[in-house]
């Protein structure tokens, strides 16, 4: 059975990647109170995490701008996989909340999903300026991947792709 995590006041949050573009693995993570938690998420839902949470901010008066590091605590282990993300704000605490809920994968066993747990979630209250931060380094994350195919549109390898338009 997966952990679920509030975090109420994170002393980090942050998200990175390890590995290489084409390969990385995306991850959400947060610390509050010496604990921390790494969730795994796709890069199309760091994108529009980051997106939607800009989205947010910009209704809103201008944070103080973070100090904290954006750099991810290893080890980063996966607690789990995100499944869905929600956002609100919090007008009364200033706060932005993030919660986040488990993929739970059928086995070949149960196809039904009838053995399936109910689903971990992590709870994230986050600043203004946390979420600022967030916003900025999702941005350069998902613009740090592979170069894409002028043609096609398709993400390229190094030793370039089989372009579908070029057949």
């Amino acid at each position: 059975m997966s952990s679920s995590f509030t975090f109420d006041h994170p002393d980090h949050f942050t998200t990175g990647t390890i590995g290489e573009p084409g390969h990385r693995v995306f991850f959400i993570q947060a610390r509050q109170d010496g604990e921390v938690a790494s969730l795994r998420l796709e890069k199309q839902q760091v994108a529009a995490l980051g997106e939607y949470l800009g989205g947010i901010l910009a209704d809103l008066p201008d944070a103080e701008p973070a100090v904290a590091s954006a750099e991810l605590i290893e080890p980063a282990i996966a607690e789990w996989a995100v499944r869905t993300l929600a956002v609100a704000y919090e007008e009364t605490d200033d706060l932005i909340l993030l919660v986040a809920e488990e993929l739970q994968v059928e086995s070949e066993d149960d196809p039904e999903g009838l053995e399936l747990e109910d689903p971990a979630s992590a709870r994230f209250r986050l600043t203004r300026a946390q979420t600022a931060a967030f916003i900025e380094r999702a941005g350069e994350l998902v613009m740090s991947g592979r170069p894409l195919c002028r043609l096609c549109g398709q993400p390229m390898d190094p030793d370039g792709h089989p372009c579908p338009r070029l057949n």
